[in-house]
């Protein structure tokens, strides 16, 4: 498809982020393009869970679960501590979804999908090579020597994004908080048609995970701190010693096989330390190392940064730069800041067996606990809703899910 030469925005990567803040844009009645320098649909190493809050976002956004082949709802979640105490969290029943396991080639396709359905030119295969800001437009140029310009870029291109390169806005050496570890699982035993968690000893304050989907396929992985007990580099060589652990292999079953191989990817959360804008750009997901640093979780961060930044657009106009990049870095500040910041002190409990080991136990204590711990584990609200009051409302932790 031929690169359209201007826009009203360019959005730089078709993720969830850039998705999100393209469908946002093209329902106000703004023309969009959307590049990427992939083919959809195409993988992406993620532990595929879906929370509460991203579940809301997507069904705001328009994209439907028919539409996600790989759609699949979770209802338990077992965690289990250092001690191998195993709880089980219940999330609620027949009141929409709450949890979901999706591929991430699925997922980030139908998004796509929708984006095109609401109007946003959608440009695959085009790798964003050059970047200068000229009056009041930025020039994007392509691998294969076109042009695309625009008032405002939203840059969804990643953690070691082109664009911050290109810009000047990059950090040097950034490897990221966390790394991660994935490998997709098929003919797993029953167990394993639950979400599980398994906070280790010698991962704390990462986690090991195995995540239901259909036909008996996991997505199985496991999560550290860099610069933790483990280095990144021996998780390749931890792997088959993780997986073989007696109560590991027991959720997998006997017959469980690797489906595809192993990959391993960083994870960016430091949203609160990193330039979100400059001049007519602005940076969001995992450009914005939105993720959760207490959980990993980045698909809803994702979503809610495009958001916040195509309304930012939306509300500042082509001509007052300055004012798009405030509003957007105040939204970002006001809804994920007290979230990241509460995710951090939690971590440093979960950095000990002991602390790991109590904070399960007292979310274990009673069946309020149990179901009230899954929601705000999953996001049903945000993280630090406690401490911030001007997020209170009446129905905290009784809302109905999503797509209900």
């Amino acid at each position: 498809m031929p690169v359209p030469p201007t826009a009203d925005v360019v959005i730089v990567g078709a993720g969830p982020a850039g998705a999100a803040a393209a469908i946002t844009l093209a329902e106000a009645g703004r023309r969009v393009v959307l590049v990427d320098k992939a083919t959809f649909p195409r993988d992406k190493i993620c532990g595929d869970g879906l929370t509460t809050g991203a579940l809301r976002l997507l069904e705001r956004l328009g994209v439907e679960p028919a539409a996600v082949g790989s759609w699949t709802p979770v209802e338990d979640i077992h965690v289990s501590s250092p001690s191998r105490h195993v709880a089980t969290f219940p999330l609620p029943r027949g009141r929409g979804a709450y949890a979901v396991v999706t591929r991430r080639m699925d997922l980030d396709a139908a998004i796509v999908d929708r984006a095109r359905a609401v109007g946003v030119q959608v440009v695959e295969g085009a790798e964003v090579v050059g970047a200068e800001e000229r009056g009041d437009r930025v020039v994007l140029g392509l691998a294969d020597g076109s042009t695309v310009a625009a008032p405002y870029v939203i840059a969804a291109d990643g953690m070691w994004s082109p664009l911050r390169k290109l810009l000047g806005t990059a950090v040097p050496g950034y490897l990221g908080e966390w790394h991660a570890f994935r490998q997709y699982f098929r003919h797993t035993g029953p167990q394993a048609r639950q979400l599980w968690v398994w906070f280790e000893p010698d991962l704390l304050p990462g986690y090991a995970w195995s995540f239901p989907l259909p036909d008996g396929g996991a997505n199985v992985g496991f999560g550290i701190q860099r610069g933790a007990k483990i280095a990144t580099k021996e998780m390749k060589a931890l792997w088959p010693e993780l997986l073989a652990r007696p109560h590991i292999a027991a959720v997998l079953g006997p017959d469980a096989e690797p489906e595809s191989r192993h990959q391993a990817w960083p994870i960016p959360a430091r949203v609160d330390d990193i330039t979100l804008a400059a001049g007519r750009v602005l940076w969001v997901g995992d450009a914005a190392a939105a993720t959760d640093p207490m959980t990993g979780e980045g698909i809803g961060q994702a979503l809610q940064t495009g958001v916040l930044a195509a309304e930012a657009v939306l509300d500042g106009g082509p001509n007052e730069p300055a004012a798009v990049r405030a509003a957007y870095e105040a939204a970002v500040a006001r809804e994920l800041a007290a979230d990241h910041k509460m995710s951090l002190l939690l971590i440093r409990a979960l950095k000990h067996r002991r602390g790991a080991r109590i904070a399960i136990r007292v979310a274990d204590a009673t069946p309020w606990t149990r179901r009230n711990f899954a929601r705000w584990l999953f996001e049903d609200e945000p993280r630090a809703i406690a401490v911030t009051p001007r997020r209170w409302h009446r129905r905290i932790l009784r809302r109905d899910g999503a797509f209900r």
